[in-house]
């Protein structure tokens, strides 16, 4: 499980705070400027700061309009044309605003936030989560979230949970599950070389990711997987230096996760 109430590891915590502080001091960043999630998956251990309160997420919201596609149509994960497919990839991967707004248009944002919300993406109760209240396009109507009345939005905590029932084959069912992780992987779109994905090239990780970019809110999300390790990393940042920080944490917990013994 994944809640509200799951601890974090003390050891990791730790480690992640002390990241956390050395590169926001490096660039200048206050507290309010950074949110970070890591979750090992191959040894279930949590740390987060800052883990639920919601940002301004940009393009990463767009994982919300995936996850509703695929429970509003239940046989898409297995009768899926090519077609879709790819325009799904272009959203997720390449981070196309045409096709998200394409999709989201079709499925409506109140259908697709009553997705969220019976999930559990999204509770105001709980500083918000995941929020889709606007199509990625100009002329669009727009409904606020309730917490902080972003047009996109999340937090750390949701985003590390979407991730976490996508690698255990629980978000929607194992088929659907599946499907969403081939898309995000989609070998024939070109990763957009910034970011996590710039930080840790030449490492040999396959790289699912979301990432989102506007003005100075700059963030990015993913399952990384490697020799000895499989873990999600998010971070939402909102500073002209963003971009920086997100390399530099990359690149600083992926050395920190292909450790193999742990000191407590």
């Amino acid at each position: 499980m994944l809640d509200y109430n799951t601890p974090v590891d003390p050891h990791l915590q730790k480690q992640l705070e002390s990241i956390d502080a050395r590169l926001r001091a490096k660039y200048g960043m206050t507290l309010e400027q950074t949110a970070v999630g890591l979750l090992d998956l191959n040894h279930p251990r949590l740390a987060m700061t800052h883990p639920d309160r919601i940002e301004y997420a940009a393009s990463v919201a767009k994982v919300g309009i995936l996850l509703a596609y695929f429970q509003l149509h239940p046989g898409a994960a297995t009768e899926m044309d090519a077609a879709t497919e790819h325009e799904l990839g272009l959203m997720i991967k390449a981070s196309s605003n045409e096709i998200a707004a394409k999709y989201s248009r079709a499925l409506g944002l109140r259908e697709i936030q009553q997705v969220l919300n019976e999930q559990g993406f999204y509770d105001a109760a709980h500083g918000g989560g995941i929020w889709v209240g606007k199509h990625y396009g100009p002329n669009s109507e727009r409904i606020g979230d309730p917490v902080a009345n972003h047009s996109h939005g999340a937090t750390v905590r949701q985003l590390l949970r979407f991730y976490w029932l996508l690698s255990r084959d629980q978000l929607v069912s194992p088929a659907a599950s599946q499907k969403m992780r081939a898309i995000f992987l989609s070998p024939d779109i070109p990763h957009d070389d910034h970011k996590f994905v710039k930080a840790l090239s030449g490492r040999g990780l396959t790289i699912l990711r979301k990432w989102g970019s506007y003005e100075d809110y700059l963030h990015d999300s993913a399952i990384i997987e490697g020799a000895g390790r499989r873990y999600v990393l998010v971070a939402l940042t909102h500073h002209p230096r963003g971009d920086d920080y997100l390399e530099d944490l990359a690149r600083e917990v992926d050395d920190v996760m292909t450790i193999r013994r742990w000191r407590r």
